[in-house]
């Protein structure tokens, strides 16, 4: 029971190390290929690539969405001092005073609002906090990563049993259709000489060997043997799939799409009333095979 869905939901949290909680939510949905999607808070846009290559080490198949969410303390700007701006602020002040004499000397906030005087500070960037953040997430990401593997896994046998069961249930309709396919001869025997005998009757006997050899014919236009060993192979196949470690969805993909042919010619050829129900039932067993398949990795 190796195979895996496509589906899966993942959900890890950790703190960087400047003391902030971050949390990973991954989701995954079907899809033809794999298609990884990141939501990354700014400054972490450069951990792209690498987070998009341990993604597609983990999977094949499906549509990944993975959020990254980091809570930050909100903290005011800090102001600080600029000494240039501030000298020059100083003499202006200073040569105003010495053309106004005896006015007021300035207040010490006014000096401050002149424009430039107060700048909010610049967080010089620290290369090794910076390398030890992007690790950090790395390593969230990496067990996010395979929580969604472990997810997909437990909804993949999930998966496995209820192929199982369809394929069984195929089966079983085969079976029910090899035994009908075997008395459509006589069935096409007593059908055609009862159609006879109502028309010429009884005034004429039509030669056994005449009837014999229109019966092969009809018998031979109906002969569904080679579609009901076919619908049996793709069965054995199918169950070797299950099997496999590696992702089978395309390749049973591909085979429910074997199935729905033989089942067409089965209908298309049937001769009797019993054997179209069976193949309707096949067909309907087969849509719902193919409707779990598409869920495949």
């Amino acid at each position: 029971m190796a195979i895996r869905s496509m589906t899966g939901f993942a959900r890890t949290t950790g703190t960087l190390p400047d003391g902030n909680p971050f949390t990973w939510e991954l989701r995954s949905v079907n899809g033809r290929g794999l298609d990884v999607r990141l939501r990354l808070p700014p400054g972490l846009d450069a951990l792209e690539a690498p987070l998009r290559e341990a993604a597609s080490a983990r999977f094949a198949r499906g549509n990944v969405t993975a959020n990254l969410t980091v809570k930050r303390e909100d903290r005011a700007p800090r102001l600080v001092v600029d000494p240039v701006a501030l000298e020059r602020a100083m003499s202006l002040v200073a040569d105003l005073s010495a053309r106004m004499p005896g006015s007021a000397a300035p207040r010490p906030e006014a000096v401050l609002a002149l424009p430039g005087v107060l700048r909010t500070e610049v967080e010089v960037p620290d290369e090794a906090a910076e390398v030890a953040r992007r690790a950090a997430v790395m390593e969230g990401f990496g067990q996010a990563l395979a929580d969604l593997f472990a997810s997909r896994a437990g909804e993949g046998a999930r998966l496995h049993a209820i192929l199982a069961t369809l394929l069984d249930e195929i089966e079983a309709l085969r079976t029910q259709a090899v035994a009908e396919a075997a008395r459509q001869p006589q069935a096409h025997r007593n059908r055609l000489a009862g159609v006879l005998a109502e028309l010429l009757e009884g005034e004429r006997r039509v030669p056994e060997d005449r009837l014999a050899a229109e019966v092969a014919l009809l018998a031979a236009r109906s002969d569904v043997r080679e579609e009901l060993d076919r619908l049996g192979a793709h069965v054995e196949a199918a169950r070797g799939l299950l099997g496999e470690a590696a992702p089978i969805g395309r390749k049973l993909e591909f085979l429910t799409q074997e199935f729905g042919r033989e089942a067409n010619t089965l209908g298309a050829k049937s001769g009797s009333l019993a054997l179209t129900r069976i193949s309707l039932e096949v067909k309907a067993a087969i849509e719902r095979l193919r409707e779990q398949a598409a869920n495949v990795e």
